[in-house]
Order: C-alpha cells, then structure tokens, then sequence
C-alpha cells in the first residue's frame, strides 16, 4: 500500500516494512533475533528455526527493492552474543553493498564493538529528510524535531466480522506526530495501543495491507 507521510512517499509491505524509494531504503523494526534461543534455554518449546526465516524474509526484501541501506528501528537483536548473533554475521556479507543502521533499542544490549564488527551502524536515534527515527516514541528526544519513526510497541489491531467473528493483526499506526511499525520478527507478541482521534491504521492481511477504522 502506498501512502504519503511528510510529503514522502512510503510503501507499507505486508512483510511489516517499508519501502522509502526516495532513499532506496528499507525501514523495519523488532526482529528479536536470538528470542526463540532465549525461550528455549527457559524450556519452553519455540521452533530454532525461526531466526533464519526472518533473514530469508529480510533477504526476500532485498532481492525485490534492491535498497541501499536497510534501517532498523531497535531491537535487532534479543539478548547477549550467541550463535545467532553469528548467523546474522555470515547472512550479511551476502549484501556489501548495502549499508545497515540500527537505532539501538532496550534489547541491543551487546557491546557497540560487537555491532561495528557485524557492519552495522549503531545510533541512538536518526534524522532523514522529514523523519526522526528512534526506538520507542516517548524516547529521549528532541521534540519538534521531525516526524517520529518507532518500533517497540508491536501494535495490533482487531477486525471484526460477522456473527462475533474478529482477526488480531499486526498493524501501521499512524497520527499526526509519529508511527509506529509492526514488529518484523515472527516470534514477537502483539499489543493492543490506545488509538488517538487522528490515527491512521493499517492491518496487515495476509498478502496486503488495507486501511482499516481506529479502534
């Protein structure tokens, strides 16, 4: 689905990403790489499979658009150096070319020398055109600044049908200030937000993505 947010065009993929032409860049947030290791470490039964499909999906991404740099908006990753971290290490040298930048998030906990080793490029926030990029939106910041892009909250939203029927789907939410981005990662949870007068929401249904009422 194409929208104009800012005076920019941004296409929202039902991968749970964007796609910003104008820059040639791929904006995603909240793949928890490392989670389904985390759980499973505590006994609880998650497929170990799950971080590699998120980087067939993200690579998926890459294929198709081609961009020039691929922005994340926190939380890239779950927890401390595991073999997953070294995963992503060997999946990335398939894209030199493409220059990576994480906007550090309340789970990108490892050692910024860790981040610079695994080419990627480590900010606490980050400006581009009208777009201030950060983790969660009541993060430090300076207000007035831009237009707020986050992650964090992994925001859904419920679709009603006929005779008591509903759906819970991940969703872009967006108001006059900010947007939230759905969580990238397969393995994240979903949370219900409280939805502002002026929100716009966009489910992800399957294969598309469709503007659906607030609330």
């Amino acid at each position: 689905m194409q929208i104009v947010c800012c005076g920019e065009s941004l296409t929202l993929l039902p991968e749970k990403a964007i796609y910003w032409e104008k820059q040639a860049a791929l904006i995603l947030a909240d793949l928890h790489l490392g989670k389904a290791m985390h759980f499973r470490k505590a006994g609880i039964a998650v497929p170990a499979e799950v971080n590699q499909e998120n980087l067939r999906l993200l690579q998926k991404l890459i294929v198709r658009y081609a961009p020039q740099r691929i922005i994340m908006l926190g939380d890239l990753f779950h927890s401390q150096l595991n073999h997953q971290v070294e995963e992503w290490y060997v999946w990335r040298k398939q894209f030199p070319d493409i220059t990576f930048h994480l906007v550090k998030g309340n789970h990108d906990v490892l050692a910024e020398a860790h981040y610079s080793r695994l080419q990627i490029q480590l900010h606490h926030q980050l400006k581009l055109g009208p777009f201030h990029m950060v983790h969660t939106p009541d993060g430090d910041m300076e207000r007035g600044s831009g237009y707020l892009l986050c992650g964090h909250i992994h925001p859904c939203v419920r679709i009603k049908g006929k005779a008591r029927q509903s759906v819970v789907m991940p969703c872009f939410y967006f108001t006059q200030t900010h947007a939230i981005l759905p969580a990238f990662g397969k393995f994240t949870g979903r949370h219900f937000i409280r939805f502002a007068n002026d929100a716009k929401v966009f489910a992800v249904l399957g294969d598309e993505v469709m503007e659906v009422p607030a609330g």
